[in-house]
């Protein structure tokens, strides 16, 4: 079951992530749009360090799906290296991703393209600081330090304690 759902996902990953990376892109300009502008840095928030992580995760998981599917064919193993004449053998890595048709004379055809790796360790580093990012930005809400308002607009004034004298 698990062997299935990680194959359906390699192969429909390719075509989902724009998708993703699209929708939290805009979700993202639509944010910043509702800032407040003038009023200077701002720390970024939970929601969109959150949407940051999923953007990249989602643009590293298509390079990745993209580069291990790079000269996959089921029909028949000869289909891989077509234009390579000769014997040749497929020579596959996960990481970094790597698919290599290799001749008799040790020549090598890369099937997989070259912006595949640079996405999908970009992508991860991203996200880890985007986690991290997010993690700090939690913590200094829960503290109390910056305003829970996403727009950055500052939290409404409490009114002060009021000492309540008995009769």
């Amino acid at each position: 079951m698990i062997d299935l759902l990680l194959i359906i996902t390699l192969v429909l990953a390719p075509y989902v992530t724009p998708l993703v990376v699209a929708g939290a892109a805009l979700t993202l300009v639509f944010r910043v749009r509702r800032r407040r502008w003038g009023a200077g840095w701002q720390t970024p928030n939970v929601g969109s360090c959150a949407l940051v992580t999923l953007l990249a995760g989602a643009a590293a998981l298509g390079a990745y799906a993209t580069g291990i599917m790079a000269g996959f064919y089921v029909l028949h193993p000869d289909q891989v290296c077509g234009d390579v004449v000769g014997v040749h053998v497929v020579a596959r890595m996960s990481l970094p991703v790597s698919a290599l048709c290799v001749t008799q004379g040790n020549g090598g055809t890369e099937l997989v393209p070259v912006w595949v790796n640079p996405v999908i360790y970009g992508g991860l580093l991203v996200c880890a600081l985007t986690v991290a990012a997010g993690v700090v930005a939690g913590v200094r809400r829960w503290v109390g330090a910056v305003p829970a308002d996403a727009d950055g607009t500052e939290p409404p004034v409490e009114p002060e304690d009021v000492t309540v004298r008995q009769a």
